[in-house]
């Protein structure tokens, strides 16, 4: 096992340029559906923001933390995780919550604050809680990570894609809402294929080592979902609400986190091979916890 280590995956600069376009168009594509009345509305809720962003950004990454240290992964494992925990959530959440009867305008509110958040909170998290945890902070020193690099490239990649989006959307709001019905699509056909050819490209190592991400992957995530679940019920919000932040801190961008392995750590095999196995698994687990509550909902209608 101590080989997953050392295994690179294979993803040549063409396929990085790419993937890199991929993810801004599809943050492009977030960015038409955002309006500047969706952080106004910010406003008028507190509280139920407030609970999001602490569920997403200071208790995920934490509880990653804390399971690491209990679960003793190896450490490229240990960085994929952390890896995903610092990334925002995806934007797919938003379609999860509406399936669930959740709080759609709150979901796509965190994912607007969350997105814009994460220029600056997803290196931190990941800086801090890579570095402290002595296998990952060895890890670190050998790949020599500049968090200004990592900054600048999420600034590119989601910052400036995000401005420009919302900026179309200020001027004109209906070319904004018919571009975004077909850029997302698209979008995510473009993005899921690529991640389908990296596979391809490396089905031997994933045959050989998926299996050592497998429980750890499926029980992350089911631990994130539940981490914003009972952290909602704990501030006693709404089941409607509850249901929001669960999905919210569940669905990571973990595409995100791909792009920063392959740019950062050369598709360092542990790493890579976690975020892919989240960025399937959580769709999978979404769905059918959305579809789980959405049921429910209408039983509840029904009676």
């Amino acid at each position: 096992m101590e080989q997953l280590d050392n295994v690179k995956i294979n993803f040549d600069s063409e396929g990085l340029w790419v993937l890199n376009i991929a993810l801004a168009i599809v943050m492009f594509g977030v960015a038409l559906g955002i309006s500047i009345n969706d952080f106004k509305s910010l406003l008028k809720q507190p509280k139920l923001v407030f609970v999001g962003l602490l569920s997403q950004f200071v208790l995920l990454p934490l509880l990653t933390f804390l399971v690491i240290i209990f679960i003793k992964p190896q450490p490229s494992i240990a960085l994929g995780m952390i890896m995903v925990a610092a990334c925002p959530g995806g934007n797919i959440s938003n379609f999860m919550t509406h399936l669930a009867s959740g709080n759609t305008a709150l979901s796509v509110s965190l994912t607007a604050i969350g997105t814009f958040l994460t220029i600056i909170v997803t290196p931190i998290n990941f800086q801090l809680y890579a570095s402290i945890y002595e296998p990952t902070a060895q890890l670190l020193k050998d790949v020599e990570l500049q968090p200004f690099e990592l900054v600048k490239l999420i600034v590119i990649i989601l910052g400036i894609p995000l401005f420009l989006g919302m900026l179309l959307r200020h001027h004109n709001a209906n070319l904004a809402i018919k571009l975004s019905k077909l850029l997302k699509p698209i979008s995510i056909l473009v993005f899921v294929s690529i991640v389908i050819i990296a596979f391809s490209k490396n089905i031997e190592v994933f045959n050989n080592y998926i299996h050592y991400v497998l429980i750890i992957g499926i029980c992350h995530n089911a631990l994130a979902i539940l981490l914003g679940f009972f952290t909602a019920k704990a501030f006693r919000l709404s089941f409607k609400n509850q249901k929001t932040i669960a999905i919210e801190t569940g669905i990571q961008n973990s595409g995100l986190g791909l792009l920063l392995i392959f740019t950062f750590f050369s598709g360092l095999g542990g790493m890579a091979i976690i975020a892919a196995f989240w960025g399937i698994w959580h769709i999978v687990s979404g769905l059918i916890l959305a579809f789980y509550w959405s049921h429910k909902s209408l039983k509840t209608i029904e009676v």
